[in-house]
């Protein structure tokens, strides 16, 4: 086993089994702090009853300081649904009901009119946006809309622009990329087959994601490495198998394989083909990607 292949293995080993895995949604089961004397804003009676207080850390978090765990809140309440545009978001109201200053509310708001999901006006205040306006692209908004009622459609899409992009990508990387890229895919594949091996599912996943995202990247196709966070975010999303990547098995192992010696062999068709071989291994993605018409 290779050194990186050892050192991502032994990592992964070492995570807090409190962790979760790849893909799976932080969804941040804070206990409602009682306060003498304050009332809940009528605004958040409807709110899901997990997202309270914001300033406990629940044992899955990923890190995230109270910024991030309030955009990550609101994000989702905003793709489920729970906040609509007939719901004003006021900055008061979201800190009194997460219980924090107004500091951490309007960055996350900014954070939120970024990504498309929310505007803010004179006059009229922080609504939110329809999903026509919505960066739907954005690896957060991917993932929220894959553990929503969105949930069919962000899988069904994902499956759809990742069988455009990625096929390409192994055609374009065949004429490009160094030596020491072609190891790195070969680690990859390496690392895939030991944690196959040991039915180790997190550092399968890891690798897998680490594997396309390369791939993608030598494609010498700038717009296409733009898109390399898609593909990541799509790997990392659960709620059943879309794709061959998204269980660790035999033939998405093999198929891993054919890619890289094809791109090692500069053979473009090959590398192709191949990719689309690995796309369709579930026979969920040939119901979303048909084969081709028999002429």
């Amino acid at each position: 086993m290779s050194t990186l292949a050892h050192t991502m293995m032994t990592a992964a080993r070492s995570t807090d089994s409190g962790l979760v895995g790849p893909g799976e949604l932080d969804r941040y089961p804070y206990a409602e702090a009682s306060v003498p004397g304050r009332v809940a804003s009528r605004a958040w009676e409807g709110a899901d009853p997990e997202l309270g207080r914001v300033g406990r850390r629940a044992a899955g978090s990923r890190g995230r300081g109270l910024h991030g765990q309030l955009v990550q809140q609101l994000g989702q309440m905003i793709v489920s649904g729970d906040l609509g545009a007939d719901r004003p978001l006021v900055p008061e109201e979201i800190g009194q009901r997460f219980e924090v200053s107004r500091t951490v509310v309007r960055e996350s708001l900014r954070v939120l009119e970024a990504k498309g999901l929310v505007s803010a006006r004179p006059n009229v205040g922080t609504r939110v946006r329809p999903v026509s306006d919505w960066n739907l692209l954005d690896p957060d908004i991917i993932e929220w809309r894959a553990f929503g009622p969105q949930r069919d459609d962000q899988r069904r899409e994902l499956s759809e622009l990742r069988w455009t992009i990625e096929p390409l990508a192994a055609r374009l990387a065949a004429g490009h990329g160094r030596e020491d890229i072609h190891q790195r895919l070969s680690d990859m594949v390496e690392i895939m087959g030991h944690a196959l091996g040991q039915g180790d599912a997190l550092t399968f996943s890891r690798a897998d994601a680490e594997f396309h995202s390369l791939l993608i990247q030598i494609a010498g196709n700038r717009m296409l490495d733009h898109l390399s966070g898609i593909v990541s975010a799509a790997l990392q999303v659960s709620g059943g198998p879309v794709t061959g990547c998204d269980r660790p098995n035999e033939a998405s192992l093999a198929q891993h394989a054919r890619i890289v010696d094809a791109v090692v062999a500069g053979d473009g068709t090959a590398a192709e083909g191949a990719m689309r071989q690995l796309l369709t291994v579930h026979p969920e993605v040939e119901r979303v990607v048909p084969a081709p018409r028999e002429h």
